[in-house]
């Protein structure tokens, strides 16, 4: 077993404040009795609030006190049960879990292979780059296992992550290199926002952020003479420093509005040719079937205006105030997470191609600005410090969205990104980081994939809904409880993250965990290197300065660091990335895809044949529309109280909820059609299931539109009920399993329809924080 050692421990008796970081903001922590205090660093112009989740949550009942097994597994061993989310847990010793979990991850190994292993903890990189649980566990079981079925893509962005290869080039570098906030400021004359670029969302990072700055940049923009317009059905899509004009529209039809504006611009003769002929592929194809010459429907403003919801004045003075300005056209993640996802990514991108504007500082096609952190932003001109995850010796992968799937229907074939797949068999399946119980859609069929698998294993410092359906659950530390490494490649600040305060009851570091797991399958020392986490830390320090030395940059030894408040990292210039270098000069730098050009029109994604996804940007309508029995759209974004789920039990969290539970946002005019009353509670139902919310009314949402933030704890009335209420206001036990398409697969859990209804009977109560008998 790893211990820490006498510094370590002296670190975590200490009470003066410490330097520590989150996704949320570089902050730094002390105890002070049995307290934990938090303030934000001192540089940060835009405090987030979300690191007050900390002082709550760090010894809440909700914390994992010592490994658990479920008493089902316990008695009768691996196999599907459908007990699992309903049944007791016993208490074990540490000894008795390891041993639990090595012997079975040997039976599957050695005995079906570690193509049955499923190696969860997809999703967000951790703000320590050390305890980075996905590294952790993909770095275990490949060492220890020889391998694992991993996920690709997101949740977040998994339609444009397929698509964007094939018709602009890297996905990263659109993203985060490309239209920075600086330019902005400093450059752009007009901004469309479809979607938005919400505070809530930019206000984290898959990693650390030392200083928020989307807001003031807004606000010197709008303050210059920038004009923001906001297309969305939420008015708090875009923060009130923008003094954005709301361009309110019907969910999911962003893709006709956007052709509508095309279509205007090249009607009008206000598109730029010149740009589309030595920039793009494909214009002549696509404009035919822009101007209905390929199936008879102009894409018009009074074609999209009964879709859109939107004026055709109105969508053709928008396309008119376009045309010769320094135009960002931007794209939010939210609009890819919906049915048909790729279209308004394609389309974006052509729109802004047929403005001329694609490479030019705070011009062109900003897609997801906004959407977290470090988009905007410059790159670091040196690495940061990272854990090999090694070599994967399995091949087999699935589109992450497609979990449930795969569980409930291994051997069957799917489609993805031109190829037919299988889904593989999968008998244990290995979470460490993550909660699908939040992430994923369609909660009760997720319970019934995982009543499928042999053995689920989790490591959590909380109760949450996926560790209440494992069968050996482990708790790991928090944060705060453990020193690493905090970094991100678009901010400069390295920081040393001390330890507040001990372990919660019995929990230990993954890397722990992991390290003497190795020793039981008899690869400690390949996994650990012989290492402590001390040592790590040292090891990994040095990739970040000896890049600093190459550069002739001041590189301070590990202790200087250790000793310090962070390090400043020199970063790379403002050039707005491949896409500047490809419109200063085509030919020297064209892009990675087929053409070497932006692809209006992909022969690569035609030649598919994908119904569901042609080869240039189509009106494809929803399959899924309101009906009587469902007549709202329900938007499920993201929260502003916490990072999707996480630390929901924290105090930030908790004083936004109402009675408990979590808001949803309507129109008065929806709400009194209906009875319902500020602060009412609420039930939302459709064939799927059902939840309760509180209310809270506000006309900054559209009519016919009701908004749900996720990352509420799922918490089921009668968990032995095949579809029960979730008591808590969870929308993902409404919202569809389903892919975008059949190119990527993505997930569509930004919309679903619902019914809307007044809660009478009496409230029910909320267990979600309390742990499992």
């Amino acid at each position: 077993m790893l211990q820490p050692d006498a510094a370590e421990r002296n670190d975590r008796a200490d009470t003066v404040f410490r330097p520590h970081t989150s996704h949320w903001g570089v902050f730094s922590a002390r105890m002070s009795g049995d307290q934990l205090e938090v303030r934000p660093h001192p540089d940060d112009p835009d405090p987030n609030g979300i690191i007050q989740n900390f002082p709550a949550a760090l010894r809440h009942r909700a914390r994992v006190a010592q490994p658990m097994v479920r008493k089902g597994w316990l008695e009768n061993g691996p196999g599907a049960d459908d007990r699992r989310g309903r049944d007791e847990f016993v208490p074990v010793a540490w000894e008795k879990a390891l041993d639990l979990l090595g012997k079975e991850l040997m039976r599957v190994r050695d005995g079906v292979g570690p193509g049955a292993i499923f190696g969860g903890s997809y999703g967000w990189s951790s703000a320590g780059r050390f305890h980075h649980a996905q590294s952790q566990i993909h770095r275990f079981l490949n060492v220890a296992c020889g391998g694992y079925v991993r996920s690709v893509t997101s949740y977040s962005s998994g339609s444009s992550q397929v698509l964007i290869p094939h018709i602009i080039g890297d996905h990263e570098g659109l993203t985060k290199r490309n239209v920075s906030w600086e330019q902005i400021a400093e450059h752009t004359e007009i901004v469309v926002a479809f979607g938005g670029m919400a505070l809530k969302n930019s206000m984290v990072a898959g990693g650390s952020v030392s200083r928020h700055v989307e807001r003031s940049a807004m606000k010197r923009a709008a303050e210059r003479g920038c004009n923001f317009v906001l297309v969305s059905p939420l008015l708090s899509d875009l923060p009130e420093e923008a003094n954005a004009e709301w361009v309110s529209c019907v969910p999911g039809s962003d893709t006709a509005l956007m052709l509508a504006i095309v279509h205007t611009l090249v009607v009008e003769g206000k598109h730029d040719r010149a740009f589309l002929e030595r920039y793009t592929s494909g214009w002549p194809i696509f404009e035919r079937y822009l101007l209905g010459i390929t199936d008879g429907q102009p894409k018009d403003a009074a074609w999209a205006a009964p879709l859109t919801g939107v004026r055709a004045d109105k969508i053709i003075v928008l396309a008119r105030r376009l045309a010769g300005k320094r135009a960002l056209i931007v794209v939010s993640h939210s609009l890819q997470r919906a049915e048909h996802g790729e279209q308004p990514v394609w389309i974006g991108m052509v729109l802004a191609a047929a403005l001329g504007q694609i490479g030019l500082p705070g011009g062109g096609y900003g897609y997801a600005l906004g959407a977290i952190a470090y988009y905007g932003r410059r790159y670091n001109a040196v690495p940061i410090p990272t854990l090999s995850q090694g070599r994967n010796g399995v091949s087999d992968f699935i589109p992450v969205a497609r979990i449930a799937d795969m569980l409930l229907e291994p051997g069957e074939t799917y489609r993805f990104n031109g190829e037919t797949r299988t889904y593989p068999d999968i008998k244990l399946v290995y979470w460490a980081g993550g909660n699908p119980f939040h992430h994923h859609q369609d909660l009760n069929r997720l319970r019934k994939a995982f009543a499928r698998v042999d053995t689920l294993v989790v490591h959590e410092l909380a109760w949450t809904a996926t560790a209440r359906h494992a069968d050996i659950v482990l708790p790991c530390t928090m944060t705060l409880e453990r020193e690493d490494i905090g970094a991100n490649s678009n901010d400069p600040l390295l920081v040393p993250m001390h330890p507040v305060a001990p372990p919660y009851g019995e929990a230990r570091d993954d890397y722990e965990i992991f390290a003497d797991l190795a020793e039981y399958l008899g690869v400690r020392e390949a996994f650990t290197q012989g290492r402590s986490v001390r040592q790590w830390l040292e090891h990994l320090y040095e990739q970040t300065r000896a890049g600093l030395s190459e550069q002739g940059v001041s590189a301070p030894s590990f202790g200087a660091f250790w000793a310090g408040e962070g390090l400043l990292l020199p970063q790379q210039p403002d050039d707005g990335g491949y896409l500047r270098a490809f419109r200063n000069d085509p030919e020297a730098h064209p892009l990675p895809t087929p053409s070497g050009r932006l692809e209006i029109y992909s022969q690569t994604i035609a030649s598919f044949g994908e119904a569901d996804c042609p080869g240039h940007p189509t009106w494809l309508g929803s399959v899924y529309v309101p009906t009587k029995d469902t007549p709202f759209v329900l938007i499920s974004n993201q929260p502003k109280t916490r990072l999707h789920s996480q630390l929901d039990f924290g105090g930030h969290s908790i004083a936004f909820k109402h009675r408990g539970r979590e808001v949803a946002t309507m129109h008065p005019e929806d709400a009194a059609a209906r009875g319902i009353c500020e602060g009412n509670i609420i039930k939302l139902s459709n064939e799927r299931g059902a939840c309760l919310a509180g209310v809270m009314l506000s006309v900054g949402v559209r009519r016919g539109v009701i908004q749900l933030a996720t990352g509420a704890w799922y918490d089921p009335a009668d968990p032995n009920e095949e579809k029960p209420l979730c008591v808590h206001g969870n929308p993902n036990v409404l919202t569809r399993d389903i892919g975008t398409s059949r190119l990527a697969q993505g997930c569509t859990g930004q919309l679903t329809t619902v019914q809307v209804e007044r809660f009478e009977g009496n409230l029910p109560v909320i267990r979600a924080f309390d742990p499992p008998v």
